[in-house]
């Protein structure tokens, strides 16, 4: 051991000391570990981590008042987004926030010229810590928790001095399991009606397509006719572009901006983008858009995975890339010639080795994502969400910080899309609250009300929520426990519920944020992964397919002069839910009952239904709504 690190080790050694002597600890948060986590024995102490500790965002509210007013249609201020300075400006700690927090970490042993501060100065990163000093500074223990091949490394509580309980949010990792598990690619030769449990993903496997089946009905994607149908362009074994671009409506159009407008996506678990895979996607299925595959940009965050060789064996028996390249494939299938911009965050999902010597195991890509992501000056209209988890594996703190990150970048005219789930209102094995009582499952991020939640749909003429028997996939829908419903959905909701008549009654949190918004096809959607066609399941097709049509809204509104959609939400239930399809049947199946029935008008299986493009560009058009009450003011 270095002198360094031996004088490092005795002052942390004495940090108890100073603290028990000049500071009162005292228990910030405490954290229910979910049930199918499973503690195993103490964190090794000489495992390290890096804490990221969210500090107070003092003016977050003023914030929120901005979001509330440049997305009203209603409003003087509408679309009139704010600037990457003018969001920091609002979410900035004050000084003496910062300073606080930074003499606790320094006075424990943390070198100041170690820690880093984000872009907005409102997360505090520490360096590689030991078990040992994380636990001593927090006054807790961490502990070894598996579930399945899934192993962290967390505590159920942690305190701080009292003096810095008001200007820290959250600490993490400590207190969250949330896992970015990505919205299920489903297998229907695997998973049977006989399957006793629903895996955490489908994401095992995709079907493969015959080489001799007509996906596209003998129509040349290259010359579609001008007249084409739905009906004509779409067949529901294998929906493809053509389908898609005809059902909802984008066929005849023509980008006029695509140089002053991008779309995103997001990667995690060591997905990424094939730009080979993607370019005999778009040359099978929508030959102008080939040359997307060559020119998307790829942000590398965390040690990203940039895989464009083909896939090792390890790579192909894990599934990786096919989530990456579904949502890049829909996305350019749909929104070409506007710019994708891919972001892609830590490759593998990071382990715990005890005896590695790694020198960070946080386990919260998502957290590093938004960090990066707002510290950028130029960012996409729209990005896309394809991964979620089980809301009670988060704290409320540090989802109220995550979401807020949402609200930031809605400010900055940036519409976050979400997928809704695939277990309907829950897998029955997870259908409990905290205390193990019978509850539906909410699912975050799509909880967050500053996002926009996507449901599945399947079928055409009419479309119907969509399910599929012989995998278990069902769209999902809900009720969050942690987010109260916000104002601008209160009339939509509160006309459900009274037609639900009690349905359901003490298994969903009725004054909680409802999802989905929105709905999008869902069901047997073509993708190429590893050279091979196939067809997969899940909201995390809608989700990318719906931000697909999305921007082409924004690259209409640009070419005419006017801004981005930016936060959809307020928009969407004030009056541009009449650009949607109404879905009126099917349900959010699980938890061993029928879940929430789609039903006229917005639900909370289908949202208000499925996009028609034509009619979502000219409501987008119109400068205001009918004035109304302002949704941000209960």
């Amino acid at each position: 051991m270095t002198q360094r690190h031996s004088q490092l080790t005795y002052i942390l050694g004495t940090c108890i000391v100073v603290l028990s002597t000049l500071l009162s600890h005292a228990l910030k948060e405490r954290h229910v570990v979910p049930r199918d986590w499973v503690r195993v024995g103490r964190a090794p102490e000489s495992h390290r981590i890096k804490l990221h500790i969210g500090l107070l965002q003092e003016n977050f509210g003023e914030l929120e008042r901005h979001l509330g007013e440049i997305s009203d249609p209603s409003h003087e201020r509408f679309r009139q987004h704010l600037t990457i300075d003018q969001v920091n400006d609002l979410v900035r700690p004050s000084d003496d926030t910062i300073s606080a927090v930074q003499d606790w970490l320094t006075s424990c042993g943390v070198r100041a010229d170690e820690l880093e501060l984000t872009h907005a100065k409102d997360w505090i990163i520490t360096p590689p810590l030991s078990i040992a000093t994380a636990e001593r500074l927090l006054q807790t223990t961490y502990f070894e928790y598996r579930k399945g091949d899934q192993t962290l490394l967390r505590a159920s509580e942690w305190s701080l001095p009292l003096h810095l309980h008001e200007v820290v949010d959250t600490i993490q990792p400590t207190t969250s399991f949330f896992q970015l598990n990505p919205l299920a690619i489903s297998v229907e030769s695997k998973w049977t009606n006989d399957t006793k449990t629903t895996p955490a993903s489908l994401n095992d496997a995709a079907e493969d397509v015959s080489t001799e089946f007509d996906i596209l009905k003998g129509i040349d994607p290259a010359n579609p006719p001008s007249d084409l149908t739905a009906e004509r362009a779409c067949n529901t074994s294998a929906v493809t572009p053509l389908c898609l671009r005809a059902l909802y409506g984008t066929l005849g159009y023509q980008a006029q901006a695509p140089e002053k407008n991008s779309m995103g996506l997001t990667n995690y678990l060591g997905e990424f983008n094939n730009r080979s895979d993607i370019r005999q996607y778009l040359e099978l299925y929508r030959p102008e858009a080939a040359n997307g595959a060559d020119s998307f940009s790829i942000h590398g965050i965390a040690g990203a995975i940039n895989q464009q060789s083909p896939a090792t064996q390890s790579q192909l028996d894990a599934g990786d890339g096919r989530e990456g390249n579904l949502d890049a494939q829909v996305m350019l299938g749909i929104g070409y010639p506007t710019r994708l911009v891919t972001y892609t965050t830590g490759g593998d999902p990071p382990p715990y080795e005890p005896d590695s010597a790694l020198p960070d195991n946080t386990n919260e890509p998502f957290l590093l994502w938004l960090q990066y992501v707002l510290a950028q000056k130029e960012l996409p209209t729209v990005i896309s969400t394809s991964y979620a988890d089980t809301e009670y594996t988060v704290p409320a703190s540090y989802a109220k910080r995550v979401c807020n990150g949402f609200a930031q970048l809605g400010a900055r005219g940036v519409s976050v899309i979400f997928g809704a789930g695939d277990f309907g209102v829950g897998d029955p094995e997870q259908c409990h609250s905290p205390d193990g009582t019978p509850r539906f499952v909410a699912r975050f991020p799509d909880s967050c009300p500053y996002g926009t939640s996507v449901a599945a749909t399947r079928n055409i003429n009419p479309e119907v929520v969509a399910y599929n028997e012989r995998n278990g996939f069902v769209s999902g829908g809900g009720f969050s426990e942690i987010f109260p419903q916000p104002t601008y959905q209160k009339k939509a909701v509160t006309s459900y519920l009274s037609k639900l008549d009690g349905l359901h009654e003490g298994l969903y949190n009725e004054e909680g944020r409802a999802y989905p918004d929105v709905a999008a096809m869902g069901y047997r959607i073509v993708t190429i992964w590893n050279g091979t066609t196939k067809v997969v399941d899940g909201t995390s097709a809608s989700a990318p397919i719906f931000a697909g049509v999305v921007a082409l809204v924004n690259d209409a509104l640009i070419a005419d002069g006017k801004a981005p959609l930016g936060f959809l939400n307020p928009w969407l239930y004030s009056g541009g839910f009449k650009a949607f399809t109404d879905v009126t049947e099917g349900s959010t199946k699980g938890c061993n009952t029928d879940g929430f029935p789609a039903m006229e008008g917005w639900d909370a299986a289908s949202g208000f239904g499925t996009p028609w493009f034509p009619d979502m560009r000219r409501l987008a058009a119109q400068s205001k709504f009918r004035p109304a009450r302002p949704w941000y003011i209960d």
